[in-house]
């Protein structure tokens, strides 16, 4: 997800990698299927069929580094637009094509099979479970979107008020949350999908701009005051343990992101900090970043298409009945978990390099349709841009919560949502590139 540019260190990349691996093993982990006497297969979720699983959320729950990392990376590249001379524009185009390109494709083609499974007849609650596993990794995407367009407005006030900014949009995100779990305010949670992971985003500024000294007592303070307050507000308060959505929990620490995941997400961006002068020793060793280069440069396809290996999986082993099925939760599953996750992994490395071709065409649709690269000066489709993010944010939101076959249905308005915003999005770069020719000649 983004480019990995020159002038970020070998750490940044490294936290990339680290949290896509994580989050691609946590949603393995929590993925156990059941084959009901019928022949359909179920999953039952295991944070709630299991209740001490929660406390596994603590190691998984990583996304605060990717956004983190993130916001690092985004600094950086944003400095160097104004540098040269770009608009906010064309900047946050080529951020949001390099995102909505590969989901869009993956959205496509999971929407076609949806669309011919529809209409073959396949019992609509195995398609709304299919549907919903596919795109239960997509609530990153609108929030992240959110924030890559806002990134030219929050450095500005980072260039401004430095870390008074994310201390800000934190005590501004413990109020709504507040009003959200004494009051019930509807609405108001939905600010902190960018206010709580805004957080890390602005904090990834401070990083790069040396306002956070990783030697400095501050990433100590911010660690051990992180994990203090995460375990009062759990201990002590409403929160439960889990970092992940269990079904029927609440207050959720997820959904809206609670003050509880505050307090997780600055502890870890303090950890992060601490760690880095000891990582980035071991990075300098081309060995060791030999094997996180790849995975930083294959984040986005590991991030979209890592639960298709389970679909795969169950298909060959479950339904044919070869998988022996211990009783849900026992020693005996927990064991069987490692050939699982192996398999997994065996699949998902043919998944990859199945899509190595398209991954290529991707790379030259967006060299030839990235906005941006023109003088600061030349007027441009503007409206073209935002209404793309738009669209492409509301479908993409609809998928992370329904999923992409809602009661077993093809999802009309999503689906054209999301062609229209991806549409718009590149047609803004198409016509930012033809400017450019005609300039030129």
């Amino acid at each position: 997800m983004g480019d990995l540019s020159g002038d970020r260190d070998r750490y940044v990349d490294f936290l990339r990698a680290w949290a896509i691996v994580l989050v691609v093993f946590g949603h393995w982990l929590i993925t156990g299927l059941v084959r009901e006497p019928n022949g359909v297969i179920s999953a039952p979720e295991l944070l709630a069929t299991v209740p001490w699983t929660q406390w596994l959320t603590l190691g998984f729950q990583i996304m605060p580094l990717f956004f983190l990392a993130g916001g690092h990376a985004a600094g950086g590249s944003w400095a160097r637009a104004r540098t040269d001379g770009r608009t906010a524009t064309g900047w946050v185009g080529q951020r949001a094509l390099r995102l909505l390109l590969p989901a869009g494709v993956y959205s496509g083609l999971v929407l076609v099979a949806v669309a011919i499974c529809a209409a073959v007849g396949v019992d609509p609650d195995t398609l709304a479970l299919v549907g919903w596993a596919m795109a239960m990794q997509f609530w990153f995407l609108p929030v992240y979107l959110l924030l890559s367009a806002a990134t030219p407005a929050l450095h500005a006030a980072h260039r401004r008020w430095g870390l008074r900014v994310p201390v800000t949009m934190g005590m501004v995100a413990l109020v709504a949350d507040t009003l959200v779990v004494t009051v019930h305010t509807p609405g108001v949670g939905l600010l902190n999908y960018v206010l709580v992971w805004g957080v890390a985003y602005q904090l990834g500024f401070c990083w790069r701009d040396k306002l956070l000294a990783e030697r400095s007592a501050l990433p100590a303070f911010m660690a051990a005051g992180g994990a203090a307050a995460f375990a009062a507000l759990v201990a002590l308060g409403p929160f439960p343990v889990s970092l992940i959505l269990v079904t029927g929990q609440s207050p959720s620490n997820t959904n809206p992101p609670s003050a509880a995941m505050l307090a997780w997400a600055v502890g870890q961006a303090g950890l992060a900090l601490l760690l880095a002068p000891a990582l980035r020793r071991l990075l300098a060793r081309e060995q060791l970043w030999g094997l996180v280069r790849p995975l930083g440069g294959a984040s986005m396809t590991l991030y979209l298409w890592h639960m298709l290996p389970a679909l795969i999986v169950a298909g060959a082993f479950y339904l044919t009945g070869l998988a022996p099925e211990p009783a849900y939760g026992s020693g005996t599953w927990w064991a069987l978990r490692v050939p699982w996750l192996a398999v997994l992994g065996v699949v998902l490395v043919g998944v990859v390099a199945a899509l190595g071709p398209l991954e290529r065409g991707l790379a030259v649709v967006y060299e030839r349709t990235r906005p941006g690269d023109l003088p600061r000066e030349l007027p441009r489709r503007s409206w073209a841009l935002w209404g793309g993010m738009a669209a492409s944010v509301s479908a993409l939101i609809w998928f992370a919560g329904h999923g992409f076959a809602f009661g077993g249905r093809f999802p009309v308005l999503p689906a054209v949502g999301l062609v229209v915003g991806v549409g718009l999005v590149m047609v803004m770069g198409r016509s930012a590139a033809d400017r450019g020719v005609r300039l030129s000649v």
